[in-house]
């Protein structure tokens, strides 16, 4: 069994924009290292967040807490921590499911990372150590305040 979690960093948020939608925000933030630039689209009336705040983010293949590969129906996550089971999901306050469709880089120093989730987009810009493990499709990321 492989571990879940494919990436995780703490993010302090920079800066918020609202304007254009009533119920998206776009987030910026850098990492607590000051390593990795992040800006990402959230539902604020799930997931309120406010600029200075700090939030918790991972990346995982899998909702399973042992690694396991997802099974037919691991993107309904409400199902499954219904049926009993602990996942993730249930220790963190926003969940998305998504999909990567591209990554700059990779052969120099920084690499480009972009997902998608459901319209809602992650971007991520940063050193090559810290995000080449994402070069996978299908993406889970969970959210919680710090």
């Amino acid at each position: 069994m492989a571990d879940a979690q494919v990436f995780e960093e703490t993010f302090n948020i920079t800066s918020i924009n609202n304007e254009k939608y009533d119920r998206v925000s776009r987030i910026f933030g850098t990492s607590s290292d000051n390593q990795i630039t992040m800006t990402l689209d959230i539902n604020h009336e799930l997931f309120n967040v406010r600029e200075g705040a700090t939030i918790n983010l991972v990346l995982a293949t899998t909702l399973s807490l042992d690694g396991s590969a997802k099974g037919e129906n691991d993107t309904m996550w409400r199902t499954v921590g219904k049926q009993g089971v602990t996942t993730l999901a249930d220790m963190y306050d926003y969940v998305c499911y998504g999909k990567n469709y591209r990554m700059e880089g990779g052969d120099g120093d920084t690499i480009k990372y972009f997902a998608s989730f459901g319209g809602l987009l992650l971007y991520m810009e940063g050193p090559h150590r810290k995000l080449n493990g994402l070069k996978i499709d299908d993406i889970y990321m969970l959210l919680k305040h710090s």
